[in-house]
C-alpha cells in the first residue's frame, strides 16, 4: 500500500461551510472572517485579538512591520526553518541574524541567541521546530533583558503548550500560526497573528489591506453613506477570504481530536522504532505536542545514510520529505551574510541526515504499519 507524505482530511461540514458561503453572495474578507478570529481568539484565550491573513508568511511581515522594524535593524532567526521565517525580516530591509538550534529540541538556541545581540537587534524570531514549543520563558528573559521583540513563528504549532500555557498566549509581542494544507488545522492558504498588543493589532488589520482605514465588507454592505474611506499607509494585500474563514470554523471544531490523531501515530512510531540507528525527534514532557512534523535522525553508527533512507522508502512507495535543508545553505542565504557550515553544527548535521516520515490525522492504521514496516526493514536488512 503506497502511503503519501500526506493527505487532506475534508469533512462534509467544511463542504456545507464553503457552499453556505458561496450561496450568501459574500466571498472575501467579511462577517465569516470576523467570526473565524474570535472563535480563534477565544480559543487561545488570554485576552488576545486574531488577525486572519492569507498565510503564515504574510501574518510574519505585517507583525514586524507593526514593531517598527526597518532598514539597518537586525532580527534574530534559526538556520534551521523555512525561509519565511528570514525572507520577511528583508521585506522591511532588516537583515536576519542567523544562529544555530539545540540538539535536542531543533528549536533556537537561546545562549546563541544572546551571544548574537547587537546594538542593531531589535527583535527574536523563535521557530516551534515540528510542533515542540521553543524555550519561550528564557527567550522572553532575554528579550526584557536587551529591550527586544519576540515574534513566534508558530507555524508548526497549533496547538502546542509551553509549560501549561498555549502558544499564542504566552509573554511575547505577537504569534502567527499557519493553516497551509498539511498543518493541524487548515483554510487551504491562511494564518493567524495573535496578540495581546491593541495597537500593533490594530495596524496589521490596516495594513493587511492596503492601508485602507474601513474594510470592503463594512464599505459595501452598509448604507451608501459608508462607501468614504481613507489610506493611511502603503499597506498589503494579506486578506483572508470568507470562503477559507468557513473552512478553518470547522476545522477549528476538531483542532484537539486532530491533534491527538497525530499524537497518537508519534507514539506508535517512538514506540517501533526506538531500537534503530536513529534520533527520534523529541517529546514535549507533560506539555502539548502538535506533531506537524516526525523528523528522524540517521545515526552514524548505522553505516548507511539519509539518502539511502530515501531512496528506500521511495522504492517502497512511502512519501517523505526533509525539514529542512537549513537557510545557511541556500545560495542567496549563503552569499548574502557569507554562511558557513563551521557556525551552524546541529542545523548541519541535520540537513544532513534528518527524514520526516508521514504523519496526518487520516493516516490509516494499515499506512502507519507500512512505513514502521519500511523503515525497520530499511535498518535490518
Amino acid at each position: 500500500m503506497a502511503v503519501p507524505f500526506f493527505r487532506l482530511d475534508v469533512s462534509d461540514a467544511e463542504r456545507a461551510a464553503v457552499d453556505r458561503i458561496l450561496q450568501s453572495g459574500w466571498l472575501t474578507t467579511g462577517g465569516e472572517t470576523k467570526h473565524f478570529e474570535k472563535e480563534f481568539a477565544d480559543y487561545i484565550g488570554g485576552d488576545v485579538e486574531a488577525i486572519a491573513v492569507n498565510s503564515n508568511t504574510a501574518g510574519m511581515h505585517l507583525a514586524l512591520e507593526a514593531m517598527g522594524i526597518t532598514s539597518g535593524d537586525e532580527v534574530i532567526v534559526p538556520s534551521l526553518t523555512f525561509t519565511a521565517t528570514a525572507e520577511v525580516v528583508r521585506y522591511l530591509g532588516a537583515d536576519p541574524a542567523f544562529v544555530d538550534v539545540d540538539p535536542e529540541t531543533r528549536c533556537i538556541d537561546p545562549d546563541l541567541v544572546e551571544a548574537a545581540i547587537t546594538e542593531k537587534t531589535k527583535a527574536i524570531i523563535p521557530v516551534h521546530f515540528g510542533g515542540l514549543a521553543a524555550d519561550i520563558s528564557r527567550l522572553s528573559a532575554i528579550a526584557d533583558r536587551y529591550g527586544l521583540q519576540v515574534l513566534e513563528d508558530a507555524a508548526h504549532s497549533f496547538p502546542t503548550t509551553h509549560h501549561g500555557k498555549i502558544v499564542g498566549s504566552l509573554n511575547t509581542s505577537a504569534t502567527v500560526f499557519s493553516f497551509y494544507a498539511n498543518k493541524t488545522i487548515t483554510t487551504g492558504e491562511g494564518g493567524m497573528i495573535v496578540t495581546r498588543d491593541r495597537e500593533l493589532a490594530a495596524r496589521c488589520r490596516v495594513m493587511r489591506l492596503h492601508g485602507m482605514d474601513r474594510d470592503a465588507f463594512a464599505r459595501f454592505t452598509g448604507t451608501s453613506s459608508q462607501w468614504r474611506y481613507d489610506v493611511i499607509a502603503p499597506g498589503f494585500k494579506y486578506n483572508l477570504t470568507d470562503i477559507a474563514a468557513a473552512i478553518g470554523r470547522e476545522q477549528l471544531k476538531n483542532a484537539e481530536n486532530k491533534r491527538a490523531k497525530r499524537q497518537a501515530i508519534a507514539e506508535r512510531y517512538i514506540k517501533a522504532l526506538s531500537e534503530l540507528p536513529i534520533e527520534l525527534p523529541p517529546t514535549s514532557g507533560d506539555d502539548v505536542h502538535s506533531w506537524h512534523l516526525f523528523p528522524i535522525r540517521v545515526l552514524a553508527e548505522a553505516q548507511t545514510g539519509r539518502d539511502e533512507l530515501a531512496e528506500h522508502l521511495s522504492s517502497s512507495d512511502i512519501g517523505y520529505s526533509v525539514h529542512y535543508w537549513p537557510l545557511h545553505r541556500m545560495t542567496y542565504w549563503q552569499s548574502c551574510y557569507n554562511l558557513d557550515d563551521a557556525r551552524f553544527p546541529v542545523s548541519s548535521r541535520h540537513g544532513d541526515t534528518s527524514i520526516s516520515l508521514p504523519i496526518f490525522d487520516d493516516m490509516r492504521d494499515a499506512e502507519i504499519t507500512n512505513v514502521i514496516n519500511a523503515v525497520r526493514s530499511f535498518f535490518t536488512r
